[in-house]
């Protein structure tokens, strides 16, 4: 049979099967006869020892006699053995001796058949009062641990962040609180056109070891889970193979035909949110008497399986309440989760927007990162030996990585991503001036063939080629000297003779071939950026770090700023911004560093430098770390696992 519930379980519970209460139990000796009048009433069990004795649930009373109690201790034995019944002595000469210190001893039985069924009735009496006293106890203890273990059970449940794991606690713990043998738990969601449905997201069995797998059900009242998300009621099954007929739902058998189960009582109870709404469904099966037993057929449902009662109706309607707040909170965090994902991903794209040419940097910088703290897991090295990352230290880095260059949104484009030493507007002004000095150098040519022409003379060609080839020689000199290579010492040499070479302007005027501004970009030693724009390229850190702080990041992402932070930072304080030292230096930054130098190294993507070999690139970690700018540690770590290879067989380009 099956009964639902409403939501709050106040109406319509199972009717408790109606036992009869055992009657009263007498326990006395052989050698002791019960009074005739009380032998139709009470269950009578001469036994001749007090080790033959069970601990019973009817109201009981023993007689012990000097047969039965040998001394003290066999007193002490019944007391044990019999805690709820009450115990009298017959009058004889021993009686004083077996009652003497005991309070358990109700009285001395008097002479007389009467005499003694009127005590031994008032003793029975007694003896249930304390029976159901003590049962009450027992209850009201229970009813404290059932709970302690609701309210400890709702602080776990508000605390977990896994979904998996949050799942298999609200299901493992409905089945403590209520002796269950098995449980499933479904959820309400909805498929891809935005139609809600219930997912079989869970499953546990202490008798069959069956493996789980993963189905939907629609949203309607066929069956018993259903049911219970539909309409938001409970049911509570005496008997799944024995539903109402007139019931909409039915019991699919298909689990206990397949594996010889007997699916017997069962509690089903939706979760229910703050708002009403119904998240999922909570459903136990097969009640126990013994907690240990196992139901593995029909027989042992017959023998072990009792109805759920009322108790552990309120007991999981209360645990369903607590599961569908927590459910809902761990939706949210998750939807917050992706929310920071969606948000980074996008920081990520307007970086590689701004910066073509080192798009992928930090994609790939975050993935050599995370994998070197996993590599550290799996054997690090010196201070980084058995260094453990938990899943949200995992994701802070990954975030810290993939923002670390953020901050590059606010420097200028031209300094941002300047491949020469001439900006190109200096570098269109440089081009045109010398296309004009050609051109000015061809006119002054062409004008004195001119005027020789008239005099009837013939001009030679040679001067004017010496100049022109000069010119070239100029240009290409700019040319090479606008690479972001290192400037050999004989260019700087040139550049600076190149500083007195004029051209005649067309007021007639000397003017220089390039300005001492053009001259200052081409004599830049190392790179295409002046002091200035290093600078300026630097402080993308500071701005990262500015960008960072004012996002209210959760408890668990709280130092995402600070190790990006760092990024440019040294072991030795050569690094910028702060030029702090090692101290100062979080392991997480330092991981992020050695990824960083790494991959602009390796990087094929730099219009500015030429990529370097994976080796070559080693070889200058390693040379670094000797000069005390990295963490030698972490750079063998990253060797010898042999991480970075990822990095460089991936297409990022293609993710």
């Amino acid at each position: 049979m099956s009964t639902a519930l409403p939501r709050s379980g106040a109406a319509g519970p199972l009717p408790p099967r109606v036992a009869r209460p055992p009657r009263p139990l007498l326990i006395h000796s052989p050698a002791w006869t019960p009074p005739a009048q009380l032998s139709s009433a009470l269950q009578t069990r001469p036994v001749d020892s007090i080790a033959d004795v069970m601990p019973p649930t009817a109201p009981t009373v023993l007689v012990l006699d000097r047969l039965l109690a040998a001394g003290a201790e066999g007193l002490e034995a019944a007391l044990r053995a019999l805690p709820d019944a009450v115990i009298v002595v017959p009058a004889d000469e021993e009686a004083d001796a077996l009652a003497r210190g005991s309070e358990r001893v109700l009285s001395m039985l008097p002479r007389g058949e009467e005499a003694a069924a009127r005590a031994i009735r008032g003793a029975l009496r007694l003896s249930a009062a304390r029976l159901a006293q003590a049962r009450l106890e027992r209850e009201l203890s229970g009813a404290r641990r059932q709970l302690r273990e609701l309210a400890s059970v709702g602080m776990a449940l508000m605390t977990e962040r896994d979904p998996d794991r949050l799942l298999r606690t609200i299901l493992s713990k409905a089945r403590q609180l209520t002796g269950s043998d098995a449980g499933s738990l479904y959820l309400v969601e909805e498929d891809e056109h935005g139609e809600a449905r219930l997912c079989f997201a869970l499953s546990q069995n202490d008798s069959i070891d069956a493996p789980f797998q993963a189905y939907t059900l629609p949203l309607d009242t066929t069956s018993v889970a259903g049911y219970a998300a539909v309409t938001g009621e409970t049911l509570r099954v005496a008997d799944a193979y024995d539903l109402p007929a007139d019931a909409p739902y039915r019991l699919n058998r298909s689990f206990d035909e397949q594996f010889g189960y007997r699916t017997c009582s069962m509690l089903v109870v939706p979760m229910v949110d703050h708002p009403g709404t119904v998240v999922g469904v909570l459903q136990l099966i097969n009640h126990k008497r013994d907690p240990s037993a196992r139901i593995d057929g029909p027989d042992a449902a017959r023998r072990w399986v009792v109805p759920y009662r009322p108790r552990e109706l309120e007991l999981v309607q209360a645990l369903a309440g607590q599961a569908a707040v927590s459910i809902e909170n761990s939706r949210l965090y998750r939807q917050v989760e992706n929310l920071f994902e969606c948000f980074v991903r996008a920081a990520v794209v307007a970086v590689d927007q701004r910066d073509p040419a080192t798009s992928g940097h930090s994609v790939r910088v975050a993935t050599l990162t995370c994998d070197l703290a996993e590599a550290l897991e799996r054997g690090g090295r010196g201070r980084y030996a058995g260094m453990r990352f938990s899943r949200e230290q995992i994701r802070e880095l990954r975030y810290a990585s993939l923002l670390h260059d953020f901050g590059k949104v606010g420097v200028r484009e031209e300094v941002l991503v300047k491949p020469k030493k001439l900006p190109p507007l200096l570098m269109e002004r440089v081009q045109a001036r010398f296309a004009f000095i050609r051109r000015t150098l061809e006119m002054e040519h062409f004008r004195a063939r001119a005027l020789a022409a008239e005099r009837g003379e013939r001009l030679v060609d040679a001067a004017a080629e010496a100049r022109m080839a000069e010119l070239e020689r100029v240009r290409a000199l700019v040319m090479a000297a606008n690479e972001p290579t290192i400037l050999p010492e004989h260019y700087a040499a040139e550049l600076d003779g190149l500083s007195r070479l004029t051209f005649a302007g067309p007021d007639g005027a000397p003017l220089p071939y390039l300005t001492e501004e053009e001259l200052a970009y081409l004599r830049i030693p190392k790179g295409s950026l002046t002091d200035g724009e290093r600078k300026e390229i630097e402080s993308h850190v500071e701005q990262t770090y500015n960008f960072l702080i004012q996002i209210p990041w959760t408890g668990d992402l709280r130092n995402v700023a600070e190790i990006a932070y760092g990024h440019h930072e040294k072991l030795n304080g050569r690094g910028y911004p702060r030029g702090i030292a090692e101290a100062g230096i979080p392991p997480q930054t330092r991981m992020m560093t050695v990824a960083d130098i790494f991959d602009a190294l390796t990087a094929s993507d730099r219009p500015y430098k030429r990529a370097v070999s994976p080796e070559k690139a080693i070889d200058i970690l390693h040379m670094e770390a000797r000069d005390g700018l990295l963490d030698t540690d972490l750079v063998e770590t990253m060797v010898e696992s042999g991480v970075y290879r990822r990095i460089l067989e991936v297409d990022w380009r293609a993710l």
